[in-house]
């Protein structure tokens, strides 16, 4: 009757005590009881499901409390069970582990992704606490993979997306290589059913026709293996189906290319071994220049370790080895599983890195507010290709690819990177922007007070740096809120006749009752993001006040241009210094400035008064602005040089260059944009341009 438990069991007695083996069918029954008549999609008992994941990680010698959380995994979220009853029943590092992987209860007011999201970070986080989490739910879902035929096809293709999306990847940071490729070609079945079975066919046919090259070239390593007094095995290597049609589509190459290299792996019992064997493949057959790959020296994220290195054998076949020893091979299959695996023999090298990455989980739950922002900065730290690039003190750093020296700086530390002003890649200044590549040195350049510019987000590509940055413009933003919010409210009461300072404590705190703000600071924030009117928030601090407001009303808010995030400048009439101005508070981005003259600003006038602040320059303005000119010429060579050279003596940038030809009359419009300092430096400018030979017209653009 219960044989399949009997079955587990009895394979358990390999590695566990009978005292473990007993608290595993003990699980077992628990479960068995807590389901009830439940039963799977293909008609067969539920507990079945539970038996098979903990059958699954026993494959990887997993210890009895990840067994019992297998068979006990959907015990809370089906059966109605708590938390706390199993932890009295099985301890509380069991029940942990169950919870860990237990999705959240649905909350009505959040969307399906979201919900999805917030499953996703409880699971990361509760792996940040013990990785067993983490191992014990991609068991659940590559059983559940395993099993995927009998759900419908949009919820089968759903499911199979996310597991590539985000379980595949996990697997290959993890170092469980086994089950990401399991996972990978399960999800590329029920994504893709035609094409799937096509490629296992040909592959199949391939392997079949390539049975004699294959067992020559075996041979020839094994005899030159033996004359060097080397033991070893040596297993052929063969792609799994997925990564045969991604590396079609990614590199555009026909199937035939793809299979033409001839894949072993050589497994021997030393580190020493594995360098003298490499010394026998490229003795036995020419390698190939810059196809060779240390990652015993330099491993990777994931802890995988292996000397890689591509040959020309007879007749020119290509010939890929991976020569690793047998503990760096539990460890490319098995991952942070292989720690359980054999702890005698197995280091604790991907544990090591998997510490490592977890406490960067922490430090991104941190610095991310949002479920859905913490998920996407988990799927860009889940990259399979790394580059490794040296401190100036030769520490190595292992950043993915088309990382920037930014990311090199915030992996270094936050500080770091916060305070980061250039670069130098191998002893030469370089772009901040600029792709790292392997083998580089990279000295981070600092400055007091320095601090991260909005652009880096265009370029960096790391979760941390790009959490960090988030995290830091949003706390500037934050405080230039209140900053802007608290000068706005302050002249609304001014016209009031009065002050912040002289509002009475408990009108303050009831108006803060009324608009749901805990704090000052809040409602500051929400005036200085452009949220709220600062004129109707004065007219609520002061409802009974007798004074006329609309003899202050031409009172002006002094702007310097450094105020930062929460004042913006209107593209569509580029006010600069020396203009009459007006803002209007727009919701999320606070003032945005406009000329008086501006067509969009008079509408906000007529439409919505109560948004619309007087505003005035102040005295000193010490930032760059931009403008636009439009430039009639006459169509002839070196008329643009000119142009440029004219703006470079009067110390301006050009932004952008637009043109149009009118080839009939043998004339052209330039539209430029250029950067300026003020109103009299662009009058400068234009006075400048319209003097050179060519130049017909020159005039400020006003969209």
């Amino acid at each position: 009757m219960n044989t399949g438990i009997d079955v587990l069991c009895q394979h358990l007695n390999s590695y566990l005590a009978e005292d473990q083996i007993a608290a595993v069918r003990a699980a077992y029954f628990f479960a068995e009881r807590a389901h009830g008549s439940q039963m799977r999609r293909d008609g067969t008992p539920y507990i079945t499901h539970p038996l098979a994941v903990a059958d699954i990680l026993s494959q990887m010698h997993m210890d009895h409390q990840s067994l019992m959380a297998a068979m006990l995994h959907d015990v809370i979220e089906d059966t109605g069970i708590s938390k706390s009853e199993l932890s009295k029943m099985f301890g509380e590092e069991v029940a942990e582990l169950v919870d860990g992987v237990t999705k959240l209860e649905k909350v009505g007011h959040i969307s399906k992704a979201e919900a999805q999201a917030e499953n996703l970070r409880k699971m990361m986080l509760a792996m940040t606490r013990d990785i067993r989490v983490i191992i014990v739910k991609l068991a659940d879902r590559l059983h559940n993979m395993r099993t995927l035929d009998v759900l419908k096809p949009e919820k089968r293709k759903r499911i199979a997306q996310e597991t590539l999306d985000i379980y595949a990847p996990l697997a290959n940071r993890l170092g469980m290589n086994d089950v990401r490729v399991e996972l990978e070609d399960l999800c590329f079945f029920a994504l893709f059913p035609l094409r799937a079975p096509l490629i296992q066919k040909a592959v199949k046919v391939s392997y079949q026709n390539r049975q004699e090259t294959m067992a020559f070239i075996k041979h020839s390593l094994e005899t030159s293996l033996k004359a060097a007094g080397i033991h070893g095995r040596i297993l052929p290597r063969e792609k799994h189906l997925f990564s045969v049609y991604r590396q079609m589509k990614e590199n555009h190459l026909s199937f035939h290319e793809i299979m033409d290299v001839y894949g072993f792996r050589i497994v021997v019992d030393t580190l020493d071994s594995c360098y003298r064997t490499l010394g026998v493949a490229h003795n036995l057959f020419k390698p190939i220049p810059n196809k060779f790959k240390d990652y015993i020296a330099i491993p990777k994220v994931n802890g995988y370790q292996s000397l890689h290195s591509i040959l020309k054998g007879k007749r020119g076949v290509p010939i890929e080895v991976q020569i690793r020893t047998e503990s760096m091979e539990a460890m490319a299959k098995y991952g942070v599983a292989a720690h359980w695996l054999n702890q005698d023999r197995v280091d604790n090298r991907a544990q090591a890195h998997a510490q490592e990455w977890m406490s960067h989980l922490l430090e991104l739950q941190q610095n991310t507010g949002d479920s859905l922002d913490f998920v996407e900065n988990v799927k860009t730290d889940l990259f399979p290709d790394e580059v490794y690039v040296f401190t100036p003190k030769g520490r190595i750093l292992t950043l993915p690819q088309g990382a920037t020296p930014v990311d090199f700086a915030y992996a270094v530390h936050s500080d770091i990177g916060n305070s980061c002003v250039a670069a130098k890649v191998d002893g030469r200044l370089a772009p901040l922007s600029q792709i790292l590549t392997t083998g580089q040195t990279v000295d981070i350049i600092t400055a007091a007070g320095a601090m991260p510019n909005p652009h880096w987000l265009n370029f960096v590509i790391t979760s941390k740096a790009r959490s960090n940055i988030r995290q830091f413009l949003k706390s500037q933003q934050q405080d230039q809120s209140v900053d802007l919010g608290r000068r706005l409210l302050e002249k609304s009461l001014a016209a009031y006749g009065t002050k912040l300072s002289k509002i009475d404590a408990n009108i303050l705190q009831l108006v803060l009752h009324e608009l749901n703000f805990s704090t000052l600071d809040l409602l500051l924030e929400d005036i200085g993001l452009g949220n709220r009117a600062p004129q109707l928030v004065a007219q609520r601090l002061l409802p009974d006040n007798p004074q006329d407001a609309s003899r202050h009303h031409k009172r002006r808010l002094a702007i310097k241009g450094t105020e930062g995030l929460v004042l913006s400048y209107a593209r569509c009439c580029y006010p600069l210094p020396g203009d009459s101005i007006f803002g209007h508070l727009s919701a999320g981005r606070g003032i945005v400035v406009h000329r008086d003259v501006c067509h969009h600003l008079i509408n906000e006038l007529r439409n919505n008064p109560d948004k619309c602040v007087p505003l005035q320059w102040a005295k000193e303005v010490i930032r760059d602005f931009s403008s636009e000119l439009a430039i009639e010429a006459v169509n002839q060579r070196g008329i643009l040089a000119e142009i440029t050279r004219a703006l470079d003596l009067h110390e301006s940038n050009i932004e952008s260059i637009n043109s149009k030809q009118d080839y009939d009359q043998g004339h052209a419009t330039i539209l430029i944009g250029i950067s300026v300092k003020n109103r009299i430096h662009l009058a400068q400018i234009i006075k400048r341009l319209r003097i050179l030979n060519g130049i017909e017209k020159v005039t400020r653009v006003k969209h």
